[in-house]
């Protein structure tokens, strides 16, 4: 895997970041998106936001599981990134959030947060 992404990267590839954080910071996740996409890296983001309203389902119950599907989905963009990114405004970082980041460390993927980028800019100054 590590040989794939070396490659993919000293071919001119872009770096491929999933993005892992509370469905609550949509408009942060649209500016981190943004900012990774321009920088000429793959983003993996949320495939949705809010969960969708479907005729006759009961998410209280979800017999179905849904929810835990929709999770598996995240930990397979999870595997197929280079690194992860923590959208994490303020450092709030939940329990879905949290399984997220340990998963992405038992698989050795690299894991950057955006509320460490902006408290080190504050400390250093502003960034040009």
């Amino acid at each position: 895997m590590e040989d794939q992404q070396a490659s993919r990267l000293a071919g001119g590839e872009g770096k491929v970041i999933t993005l892992c954080g509370s469905t609550r910071f949509e408009a942060e996740f649209a500016k981190v998106n943004q900012r990774f996409t321009m920088e000429g890296c793959v983003v993996i983001s949320l495939g949705m936001f809010s969960l969708p309203e479907l005729p006759n389902y009961d998410w209280t119950a979800d017999s179905s599981d849904l929810k835990g599907r929709l999770g598996d989905v995240h930990f397979q963009k999870i595997r197929m990134a280079d690194e992860v990114y923590v959208v994490d405004p303020g450092g709030y970082v939940g329990d879905s959030t949290r399984r997220e980041i340990a998963y992405a460390e038992s698989l050795g993927k690299p894991v950057r947060y955006l509320s460490r980028e902006r408290s080190a800019r504050t400390v250093d100054g502003p960034q040009e």
